[in-house]
């Protein structure tokens, strides 16, 4: 696992031990940030269920000016911390978070703060055929702090399991999805409140 372009392109990336981690492959990054293009230049981003970090790492590399990683594993948190050590970031760059999603969301959306790209691929969830989705991503589909840290006219980027049929509540529009294999990234933004 490496990134893949920009002033850290090349740099490996250390990942943790065991199976507690599922990083994002590179091809599909690759695919993602292809999408974003330019959109991630000088973009305040946000990754949930930060694992190796490697979105928010992607996107410091391709021009973000910030970005914040919420991982509830501590030891996953210093893995997180290595790698932007290995890529030569700014010491402010990014920040990691030892806390709960579902615990931060809140806290983000009371604090006022907001991002322009928010990027969450959890734990994948099991096949839901005939029922809702128990899944991380569809409870962050439900989320009601959620849309309030992305910005107006900001990107969602949340993946998921082909086989995690999720149901998209009237808050998100998506407007794309890139399906590599077993992986679905889908590309949401915020409906408009404003009439």
């Amino acid at each position: 696992m490496r990134i893949i372009s920009g002033m850290a392109g090349g740099t490996l990336l250390k990942a943790p031990k065991g199976l507690d981690v599922r990083p994002t492959p590179d091809l599909v990054r690759q695919a993602v940030f292809n999408s974003l293009g330019a959109r991630v230049v000088g973009a305040r981003v946000l990754e949930l269920f930060g694992g190796t970090g490697a979105l928010s790492l992607e996107a410091l590399s391709r021009g973000a000016v910030f970005a914040l990683c919420i991982e509830y594993s501590a030891k996953h948190a210093r893995v997180i911390e290595e790698n932007a050590r290995l890529c030569r970031f700014a010491d402010n760059a990014l920040q990691v978070r030892v806390m709960d999603v579902y615990t931060a969301l809140p806290q983000l959306a009371a604090a006022g703060e907001q991002f322009d790209v928010i990027f969450a691929d959890p734990p994948y969830g099991e096949k839901n055929i005939g029922r809702r989705s128990q899944s991380h991503a569809q409870r962050l589909l439900d989320h009601p702090q959620l849309p309030a840290v992305l910005r107006e006219n900001g990107l969602w980027i949340l993946g998921h399991a082909r086989r995690d049929t999720l149901e998209i509540p009237e808050t998100w529009e998506e407007i794309k999805v890139l399906k590599h294999g077993d992986s679905w990234m889908r590309f949401l933004r915020k409906v408009s409140t404003t009439a």
